[in-house]
């Protein structure tokens, strides 16, 4: 496990990734931005500029899964891009349970009056990471 430092975490899609920050010692996330590209390498060179940016101890990827924990081609395109985040950056990636974090962030925005899909996919990635520290710390 990592003592202390930076999060970036990522909410996953083939189109758009939310992308969250959160630091380790206060255990808070907050959402940072939402990344557009259409290919892994667009995708990799974008997250390669906040990687440098905040430093990261390390990166949390979100695990979109059927209600009842079946996994699906969703699922095994969040671990290739887990495995090819390692891979680049050399950095611990821990994969978190995402159900429902898309749907009660796009409620949220909705209850708020807002209608962005950008906005909804960093506020995703900030809860991913939100329960991701919540859980480091009840263990």
């Amino acid at each position: 496990m990592i003592p202390k430092g930076t999060l970036l975490a990522f909410d996953f899609g083939l189109k758009r990734t939310g992308v969250a920050q959160g630091e380790l010692e206060i255990g808070v996330a907050h959402p940072l931005t939402t990344l557009h590209a259409e290919s892994r390498e667009q995708r990799l060179d974008l997250i390669a500029s906040l990687v440098r940016e905040w430093q990261p101890a390390a990166l949390v990827v979100g695990l979109p899964l059927h209600p009842d924990g079946a996994e699906h081609e969703m699922t095994r395109a969040a671990r290739n891009f887990a495995a090819a985040l390692e891979k680049r950056f050399g950095l611990p990636v821990f994969l978190a349970d995402e159900r429902y974090t898309s749907a009660l962030a796009e409620s949220e925005l909705a209850a708020q009056g807002a209608k962005n899909k950008g906005k909804a996919d960093s506020l995703a990635a900030q809860m991913i990471l939100q329960g991701f520290l919540d859980a480091r710390r009840a263990a």
